[in-house]
């Protein structure tokens, strides 16, 4: 049987935020793009992933999303930053259920 807790997964990202910002999330939140959040379309709310691409960070679930065909993961800008992913806008990172 698979274990999630201890496998790492590659999913493609990107990263969302300007137009987004002070907006409520799918969880009533309302979404900072300076924070550790991520969306997915079907991850339990607060659910929380370790997030790499040139560096590696720890981000919450607590949006629905992304709703482009072929992307798994969209993360905060402040996210995307913050591990190096900015300038790209999609790429594919190595993700490690923390939960």
């Amino acid at each position: 049987m698979l274990n999630v807790l201890t496998t790492s997964f590659i999913m493609v990202a990107s990263w969302y935020g300007p137009g987004f910002h002070g907006n409520y999330t799918a969880n009533g939140e309302i979404y900072d793009q300076y924070g550790s959040t991520a969306a997915h379309k079907t991850l339990p709310f607060g659910t929380r992933l370790e997030v790499c691409y040139e560096t590696c960070e720890v981000v919450r679930i607590n949006d629905r999303g992304p709703f482009i065909p072929g992307r798994d993961l969209d993360i905060s800008h402040g996210t995307a930053n913050r591990i190096g992913m900015t300038s790209v806008g999609v790429a594919e990172v190595q993700v490690k259920f923390l939960d």
